[in-house]
């Protein structure tokens, strides 16, 4: 084991009651979007009595606490990301969401309390530390784009020279930590397409120009570009999930409108397919004499960790547990994660940590996102002491060893 990332792994057990209890004091009360003040109020208060410098807003509840250490070196900024998800829970636990139609379904609470139990480890070593730690306590992950927020707000100037995420995975063998270099998480962007064409009696169609036919080739055409567009080796994933048209049986109705989801693992590809849609489905229906208007809201970027960073994140996880305890991925996941802009901007990586129970079957585990989502909190002593470890010696050492 590296002398740098001795220790930490006794230290970080030795807190997780702590953890566990933050971890579900914010489980129970979720909050949604860029606003979570009872989140923050949570943060602050396990963090009080520690010496760390805070910054925030102003346009969310976003947190940078620093920790200085006794070298002015280097600088590596940690993230947990802190709001929940807007669906209704139904695990059964003691520890329940208490708010309705808001659920801690992506982990978040979990990332919340590994990083402020690194804090609390790495306070307790900051004279030794040989540089500074930003901790990122970051709101609006969920599609509200608040690493972008805090990053235009000037929470993180000067930049770090690196940065790293843990993201927990309640499907995946536990206590085990993936990643890979290159995208590992897709951009996502929403598509919105309204074809108009003529409403009329749903008995004499060729008095009316129906759009609902019209809607339903484009669907097929989107598949068919994908298929014949894109290069296997630079993939992309467009869905259609939503067609909405009309209002009873007797009626052609006037518009019909697709709402879908754009994956794709390149910013070359992100644009290449964008200029497909917005030629392909206003062509389609100016060939039926209809029209087609095509609006694409741009989501997260790609996800895309810096091969040093990769590299080094395993060492440390390796030094710390054993080889047993890293996996490689042989491929990206086509979800999307707001540390995107972050790492636009500062090498580094997020890597994912398997919180099934020990001992379980963790293939049928539900995943992210799900509503009977559970995980086994005792993977948080794991996370905390990664993220401890990580900071600990990219001060030291950079990416080299």
């Amino acid at each position: 084991m590296n002398e740098i990332t001795s220790g930490w792994t006794a230290e970080a057990e030795a807190i997780l009651p702590d953890l566990v209890a933050l971890r579900r004091a914010i489980h129970v009360e979720p909050e949604l979007g860029l606003q979570n003040p009872k989140t923050l109020a949570k943060i602050k208060a396990a963090l009080a009595g520690l010496p760390l410098e805070f910054r925030e807003g102003p346009s969310t509840t976003g947190l940078i606490a620093i920790l200085r250490g006794s070298d002015n070196g280097r600088t590596v900024l940690l993230r947990g990301d802190m709001d929940a998800l807007p669906l209704h829970e139904d695990t059964g636990l003691d520890y329940a969401s208490a708010t309705e139609g808001a659920m801690h379904a992506c982990g978040h609470d979990t990332h919340v309390a590994m990083l402020v139990g690194a804090a609390r480890l790495l306070s307790a070593k900051r004279d030794t530390l040989a540089g500074t730690v930003m901790f990122m306590f970051q709101p609006g992950e969920e599609g509200h784009h608040g690493a972008r927020f805090m990053l235009d707000d000037g929470l993180i100037d000067p930049l770090p020279d690196a940065a790293f995420a843990l993201h927990i995975m309640p499907n995946a063998p536990h206590g085990i930590f993936t990643g890979r270099a290159g995208p590992l998480l897709a951009s996502a962007d929403k598509l919105h397409m309204t074809i108009t064409g003529r409403g009329g009696h749903a008995s004499m169609p060729h008095d009316a120009l129906d759009p609902v036919p019209i809607a339903c080739e484009i669907v097929t055409a989107i598949q068919t570009m994908v298929t014949r567009k894109v290069s296997v080796f630079d993939p992309a994933v467009v869905t259609i999930g939503r067609i909405l048209a009309g209002t009873t049986d007797n009626i052609i109705p006037e518009t019909a409108s697709l709402l879908g989801t754009i994956r794709t693992l390149s910013p070359r590809q992100r644009e290449a397919v964008a200029t497909e849609l917005k030629r392909l489905g206003p062509g389609i229906a100016a060939a039926h004499g209809a029209s087609a208007e095509v609006r694409i809201d741009r989501g997260f970027p790609v996800t895309i960790c810096d091969g040093r960073a990769v590299a080094f994140g395993q060492s440390v996880v390796e030094d710390l547990f054993g080889a047993a305890a890293w996996r490689t991925l042989d491929a990206p996941i086509m979800g999307a994660e707001d540390f995107a802009y972050v790492l636009e901007k500062v090498p580094g990586a997020m890597f994912f940590l398997g919180a099934s129970h020990e001992g379980s079957d963790w293939r049928q585990c539900c995943g992210l996102h799900s509503n009977r989502m559970v995980l086994d909190d005792s993977v948080m002593a794991r996370g905390a002491a990664v993220h401890a470890a990580l900071a600990e010696r990219f001060l030291a050492e950079g990416f080299g060893r």
